[in-house]
């Protein structure tokens, strides 16, 4: 399913003008580019709190739309899944730097792919940076995390 955020939101620019904190939900909502990176298993290293990608999906990544396919019961159905919001989005260092969370948290822009730049939801696709293609789900895992551990971010 494709998701794009309403014209009134992309072409109001709300990113510029209204902080994390006060966002409504739709905008919050509307900053997902739809990457998928949020939902791989990342590994961190108990001597050094280095934090690595792995190219495993949650079970419920849609693994080509690189959303979620149970958002709405994402919490019950996903026991370890994050929420992410305002208060909380500059602690996660795990974050990819491409996240639109992470980017406008740090003072960052939009990039010149993203959805809300582009009006067009398969533009994080088109530009490479979203995970369709490159992941596997758990169930076609090795068991052994540490043998799907990527070199840097997805």
């Amino acid at each position: 399913m494709k998701r794009i955020a309403p014209r009134r939101l992309r072409e109001s620019r709300f990113w510029e003008t209204v902080g994390l904190a006060d966002m409504t939900n739709e905008q919050w909502e509307a900053l997902c580019d739809g990457c998928g990176k949020c939902c791989l298993y990342k590994l961190q290293d108990i001597d050094t709190d280095e934090i690595v990608f792995t190219n495993v999906a949650c079970r419920l990544l849609d693994c080509h739309s690189c959303r979620c396919s149970d958002y709405p019961n994402r919490f019950e159905k996903v026991e370890d899944c994050i929420s992410l919001g305002p208060e909380n989005v500059g602690e996660l260092q795990w974050l990819p730097s491409t996240c639109a969370y992470r980017l406008l948290d740090e003072g960052g822009e939009l990039p010149e792919w993203h959805p809300l730049i582009t009006g067009d939801a398969n533009s994080v696709h088109r530009a490479g940076i979203s995970v369709r293609g490159r992941v596997v789900t758990e169930d076609e895992a090795d068991a052994d995390l540490e043998n799907h551990v990527l070199d840097g971010e997805p």
